[in-house]
């Protein structure tokens, strides 16, 4: 694989494990020097170790996106230990339990997922902005992980409003980075087999039927999303939200398979 980030400073949070740990792979597979951003310390340091002794470069740092302390501290430190900061990857996630029935939705579930879909990278992203604007090349970039949920109805009432909300956010950050070269971008996941999955193999499964390309998604497949969008391959690219998603939000399998019964 070339080293298309080659002195590239770049922070993922949420990279312990799943999506995030994917793309910190990938983009430490290209080159770039990658701060492994976690709330779970020693998970990130095992993560960060393992890249290393696969011949890539990167430290991890404990960072709770909930907490604006914590934020600037990561992203302080890694522009420090980097020399700079190119990309920012807003992966940090939290999905309260479905609840069927909207009105029993608890305010505690809705300022969580909130606190920490949208509002963590608005933290995040008000912290890099100032070290991004200074990224050689006019090559700084945000990149956010939202969601289908925040393009369609997929349940996770608390979860899907924060994904939509970090749509918006990533339009309104677009713009107003866009004098600077920064570019503001996101992915939207369909049904991704992360750890968050374990256990429930015959819920993938399931799901998999669904998609019209046969099979749920991989967390390399978010990586390779996320890569492209942060490069100087996507130099003229921003705003824009990115469906990778297997064709789910083109299809329809309840309504096609309702038509396929035979009439009484």
């Amino acid at each position: 694989m070339t080293a298309r980030f080659d002195t590239y400073g770049v922070v993922v949070t949420g990279a312990a494990r799943g999506i995030g740990e994917a793309t910190a792979r990938r983009f430490a597979a290209e080159g770039a020097a990658v701060l492994i951003a976690d709330i779970d310390a020693e998970a990130g340091a095992a993560t960060a170790a393992a890249i290393r002794a696969d011949g890539g470069r990167a430290e991890s740092r404990a960072c709770d996106v909930a907490d604006r302390a914590s934020v600037d501290a990561a992203i302080s430190y890694a522009a420090d230990t980097f020399g700079g900061l190119d990309v920012l990857v807003n992966n940090a996630y939290s999905c309260s339990l479905h609840q069927e029935d909207f009105t029993e939705e608890s305010d505690e579930d809705w300022r969580l997922d909130l606190d920490i879909c949208l509002t963590g990278a608005m933290r995040c992203s008000r912290a890099a902005l100032p070290y991004l604007a200074q990224a050689p090349g006019r090559r700084g970039a945000i990149v956010n992980i939202a969601s289908v949920n925040g393009l369609s109805y997929f349940g996770n009432h608390a979860y899907s409003a924060a994904k939509a909300g970090l749509i918006s956010l990533t339009r309104t950050l677009a713009v107003h980075a866009a004098p600077t070269g920064v570019r503001v971008n996101c992915v939207a996941p369909g049904t991704i087999r992360t750890p968050a999955w374990d256990g429930r193999e015959a819920v993938l499964r399931q799901a998999a039927r669904s998609y019209p390309l046969g099979r749920v998604g991989e967390p390399a497949d978010i990586a390779a999303a996320v890569a492209f969008l942060a490069s100087l391959d996507a130099a003229w690219i921003t705003a824009v939200t990115l469906p990778v998603e297997g064709g789910i939000l083109s299809s329809n399998a309840s309504f096609t398979d309702a038509l396929a019964v035979e009439p009484d």
